[in-house]
């Protein structure tokens, strides 16, 4: 074989002996390598022959086993529901902030559910006294007695005209006298006990107490002062606004779903019972009132809650969590797991939600879902399944 001459120096050659010398000591090497100064063709193929040498020790298979770990769920069926959400603040359906309408004196009264003074929190049930207002010069102003009286006088007189007319005793305008007098007399009691109901201050409908200022026994209240408040919450109504692309979709007999962030695992329903025709024009939005049945008093009055209404649903479809969806060119994409390799699947969606959609192409039962993972993933990726 003949070697083209290459212009070296011995300068430089001398250089480049002396570093692969320190590298390769030439006793270690085949005779057929061994380098003088003055060949340059040798030193040319020595040269070529330690990066071939270093090449091979330091290099990486350009397809090593490289496995990205995953988590995977089984595909499944199930049902899925779009709703609609909105957010508001509850209130109960009944609530009365109940004052003095008399000046006397204060006298909070024993609850007969629990044998002691009424305190806020408690459960009052319709028509229980729970305050009285005393004032002795009120009550001896209502006559209650001689109202009583002039009315069981005015029936007795009442009745014997009715006896005398009827064997002609007496002329009609005689009766009708009588009658006038009876009526008159009626309601002068009945305005007696109204008067006298005035002092007593009962709950005027099954309820908590929810605000109680706190008062002296016997000391004067003045008339209009607050004396308590109450409330009824077993049922709650709810105003939320919609968007005006919603509106002909609302309607009175949607499912509501009502929850609470600080209540997770407690969900109340409820209904649809009045729809604004309306639409804000600052907020393009309209408004919906919802009654809630909250008869394990669950949620309690002013309560931030997120309703849900149901729109649609579809039961017995595939379902996965819509966050493992990646959008590609070629459409909505997902991994599943086929013999430790990861496998890109095409999908065709459904109906969704904010949390899942409905998969109605390009998944089966039983496929192993990537879940977990799959950001870095491309097609036949290698994979480890994890926990």
């Amino acid at each position: 074989m003949r070697y083209m001459n290459l212009p070296l120096s011995p300068a430089m050659m001398r250089s480049i002996l002396k570093h692969i010398a320190c590298l390769f000591p030439s006793r270690n090497l085949p005779a057929s390598l061994r380098l003088r100064e003055n060949s340059s063709a040798s030193l040319y193929l020595f040269a070529l022959f330690l990066l071939l040498s270093s090449c091979n020790k330091n290099q990486t298979p350009l397809e090593a086993d490289i496995s990205i770990p995953v988590s995977v769920e089984d595909v499944g069926t199930r049902s899925i529901e779009k709703f609609i959400s909105a957010t508001g603040t509850v209130y109960p359906t009944q609530e009365v902030e109940l004052k003095a309408e008399l000046q006397g004196d204060y006298h909070l009264l024993r609850n007969p559910r629990t044998g002691k003074t009424f305190v806020l929190g408690d459960f009052v049930e319709k028509g229980t006294p729970i305050i009285n207002i005393e004032d002795n010069e009120y009550r001896n102003g209502i006559k209650l007695e001689s109202q009583k009286l002039n009315l069981e006088l005015a029936e007795q007189t009442l009745e014997k005209q009715k006896s005398l007319y009827e064997k002609g005793g007496v002329s009609q305008v005689d009766l009708k006298n009588a009658e006038v007098n009876f009526v008159n007399a009626r309601y002068a009691y009945e305005s007696a006990l109204i008067q006298l109901a005035k002092m007593k201050v009962n709950a005027p409908f099954s309820g908590f107490i929810v605000d109680l200022p706190h008062n002296t026994r016997g000391i004067k209240v003045a008339t209009g002062a607050s004396l308590l408040k109450m409330m009824n919450y077993s049922q709650l109504f709810l105003e939320v606004s919609f968007p005006e692309k919603e509106l002909g979709v609302i309607r009175e007999d949607l499912l509501v779903r009502i929850t609470n962030y600080t209540l997770p695992d407690d969900t109340i329903f409820g209904k649809i019972t009045a729809i604004s025709p309306a639409i804000d024009p600052e907020t393009r939005t309209f408004k919906s009132a919802l009654a809630l049945d909250n008869g394990k008093l669950v949620f309690r009055p002013g309560m931030f809650v997120k309703a849900e209404l149901v729109i649609a649903r579809k039961d017995s479809v595939v379902v996965i969590p819509k966050d493992i969806i990646l959008a590609k060119q070629r459409g909505n994409t997902v991994y599943i797991v086929e013999r430790n390799a990861a496998v890109e699947r095409i999908i065709e969606t459904g109906l969704e939600n904010d949390y899942e959609v409905e998969v109605v192409k390009g998944l089966a039962p039983n496929e192993r879902l990537v879940v977990r993972g799959f950001e870095t993933l491309t097609n036949h990726s290698k994979v480890t399944i994890i926990q």
